[in-house]
């Protein structure tokens, strides 16, 4: 009898020497073995692959939601500027004797400056000036300021003096060619242009007294009447060249038969 109690002595305790390290001995029957558990990733792999996903996707730009239906056509060249290059470039190269084609004087740019003294007293007046110029163009002026003080008309530097807007390009033949066929034509007591407001260097500059010759002008909303300035400017650097160009163009000088433009 006693040895069966110190056989089943033996088997309850455990020996602690085949326990892992960290455990203690636990008396009672022994627990089954459990089977090893699959190693879990690391955390810090986990970190970088989300930091990996989040820098690709702030790469990436932004996918660009597509337009329903077709892509809208590009708008057409304008008239004048058809006109000028087939017609207007073979005549005056022909009249001038120009071999080089870089030679052909072309319009550069138009300026329309509108000044108004009182801007710095009455600023509503210089809003609508600035709201019809731009009517006029279909591009936003900019308000020009005083470069200097004078005193004697109470102007400092920096205060508002007008509105002027630059055009180039296709903006530029669109308004010659309103400016031409439609708007001139409206000028009170019209006789012609003059032929001597050119600056010697092929720059053509017009007085307009009214801006109501212009089309786009609501006669309601007009608040004052106010002039404007347009200048021409031409790559010409002589005044008989850029008078053949603009007379060509259409320009109705006085004393002169209009060019029909086709």
């Amino acid at each position: 009898m006693a040895d069966t109690k110190e056989q089943e002595s033996k088997a309850g305790t455990p020996n602690p020497e085949a326990m892992p390290r960290g455990e203690e001995p636990t008396s009672g029957p022994a627990a089954p073995a459990e089977a090893p558990a699959a190693p879990k990733p690391k955390q810090k792999d986990k970190q970088k692959e989300k930091q990996k996903g989040k820098k690709l996707a702030e790469g990436k730009p932004a996918a660009a939601a597509e337009p329903e239906g077709p892509p809208p056509e590009p708008a057409p060249p304008p008239r004048l500027h058809e006109y000028y290059a087939q017609r207007v470039r073979p005549k005056l190269a022909q009249q001038f004797g120009l071999t080089n084609p870089h030679e052909i004087p072309k319009l550069v740019k138009i300026v329309l400056n509108v000044g108004m003294g009182d801007a710095s007293k009455n600023p509503k007046a210089l809003e609508a000036a600035v709201a019809e110029l731009g009517a006029i163009t279909g591009q936003q002026p900019v308000v020009t300021r005083a470069k200097k003080a004078i005193a004697n008309f109470n102007l400092r530097e920096g205060m508002p003096v007008g509105c002027s807007v630059t055009l180039r390009a296709a903006r530029m033949f669109e308004f010659l060619d309103r400016f031409i066929t439609i708007a001139v034509p409206r000028m009170r007591d019209f006789r012609g242009l003059p032929t001597d407001s050119f600056d010697g260097r092929g720059n053509y500059t017009i007085g307009i007294k009214e801006q109501m010759i212009f089309p786009e002008i609501d006669y309601d909303k007009v608040e004052k009447i106010h002039g404007m300035d347009i200048t021409l400017v031409t790559d010409a650097g002589r005044d008989d060249t850029a008078l053949a160009l603009l007379r060509e163009l259409g320009m109705p000088f006085r004393g002169e038969a209009p060019v029909a433009v086709a």
